[in-house]
């Protein structure tokens, strides 16, 4: 289970915007080559694999490539 937290992990503090710095991170997290098009590639891919294994394998990937964007891993149990 994921926990959204609005918190940072680290304190930033930005004096001068850099546009050009933001593109690349943007582009990073989401653009096709970025963390959430390869988080889906490894999601949707694992549907097709006749290997339990290599099932688990993609599905660990996935989510670990999710985790960057915004969530975290909940450790709470109900």
């Amino acid at each position: 289970m994921w926990i959204y937290e609005k918190k940072l992990q680290f304190p930033v503090n930005i004096k001068t915007p850099n546009p050009a710095f933001a593109r690349i991170v943007m582009t990073q997290l989401g653009g096709p080559d970025g963390e959430l098009g390869a988080a889906n590639r490894y999601l949707s891919q694992r549907y097709v694999m006749p290997d339990s294994r290599v099932k688990g394998i993609l599905t660990d990937i996935g989510t670990e490539e999710l985790a960057p964007t915004r969530y975290k891993p909940c450790n709470r149990r109900r």
